[in-house]
């Protein structure tokens, strides 16, 4: 419990307050929040001390993560249902619970604060540990088997491609020249491996030369943006009218995938050359962040795990209703084909 108590949820004023007027539309229903990343529970402990009828999903491939949150949300233990799954298994979930639609669901992206504590876990290349890095440590590839037996051009995608290094192939030829001579299991070596192939002036800037290298193997250990890909359009799909999503991205490769996917659905799919909206093409969401909002000052200089966070969010529209899909896009005047704007009563953040 200490633990749990201890960890500082990231923006979590902001998340409630985008998702708050989800759960006050549910119209007479009992509002359905899914947080699809719940970590130790402080955002879904937080919904369920705010909205007293809200019935909370909560899912996360870490067994030891659910095993924290199930102690922390005990005072709420008739409204939750704790889940051992990955995000992408979100409508297998809800189909087993037999629910039709959802109000509010949240993404706070990423290796958790419990993860990158525990040293043994692998995550922190600040800390010697063997090589593990799964979420889920019941099942998977460990980062000990990419790392020794990826061949150099895969390995070296990887890194470019998910830790966007540039000095990739660098170091996958310093990993294949090592593991040559012996297995690497250890993730301060690896870290070694990584700075010393790493040129000198470029270890100056960036921080630990490290960051990129380890975060491309999480990922791939993780499959989390093949993951994230599957999970966002599925919880899109499964919002009541008036629902909302929110999503909190740490790194550029996570973000760029949900920009996309919020500005797909925010845009009509229509012909661009019709002289009016055809029924059933207009927008499905609306944009309630203006690009992507961070922390402010304050919040970092007390969690610092906050800085690299950004925040999107969208509420589902009701093409069904006056004023909706359709007719959103065509009282819009030039903005056909681009994601919609927003007022400041529409919960914009100004980034």
């Amino acid at each position: 419990m200490g633990e749990s108590r201890r960890h500082v949820p990231v923006l979590l004023d902001r998340c409630l307050e985008l998702l708050g007027p989800a759960f006050d539309a549910a119209r007479g229903a009992t509002p359905v929040h899914v947080d699809a990343t719940l970590g130790l529970g402080g955002h879904a402990a937080a919904v369920l001390e705010a909205y007293s009828d809200v019935e909370l999903v909560g899912l996360d491939r870490d067994p030891h993560a659910l095993a924290a949150s199930r102690e922390r949300l005990a005072p709420y233990a008739d409204r939750v249902h704790l889940v051992h799954a990955v995000y992408d298994e979100l409508p297998e979930v809800l189909a087993k619970l037999g629910i039709s639609a959802v109000h509010g669901v949240l993404f706070d992206l990423g290796v958790s604060s419990m993860q990158l504590d525990e040293a043994a876990r692998g995550f922190a290349y600040a800390q010697d540990a063997p090589l593990d890095m799964r979420m889920d440590p019941t099942r998977g590839v460990t980062a000990e088997e990419v790392v020794n037996t990826y061949p150099a051009g895969e390995l070296a995608r990887v890194l470019r491609v998910y830790g966007e290094e540039k000095f990739a192939g660098r170091i996958a030829g310093a990993i294949v020249r090592e593991r040559e001579k012996n297995r690497i299991t250890s993730s301060a070596l690896l870290a070694e491996l990584v700075r010393d192939a790493i040129p000198a002036p470029a270890r100056r800037t960036g921080g630990h030369p490290a960051k990129r290298t380890f975060q491309a193997l999480r990922i791939e250990v993780n499959g989390e943006l093949a993951a994230l890909e599957a999970a966002l359009p599925a919880a899109l799909d499964a919002l009541a009218p008036g629902g909302r999503v929110v999503v909190m991205s740490y790194q550029s490769l996570e973000d760029r995938i949900v920009k996309q996917e919020f500005a797909r659905r925010a845009r009509s799919s229509a012909p661009p050359d019709l002289p009016v909206e055809l029924p059933g093409y207009g927008p499905t969401v609306r944009l309630l962040t203006r690009g992507a909002e961070q922390a402010d000052e304050a919040e970092v200089a007390v969690n610092p795990r906050a800085a690299p966070a950004r925040l999107r969010a969208v509420e589902s529209l009701d093409p069904r209703a006056p004023g909706g899909a359709a007719r959103v896009a065509m009282h819009q005047p030039g903005t056909r084909g681009r994601p919609g704007r927003h007022t400041a009563k529409d919960g914009g953040g100004g980034r």
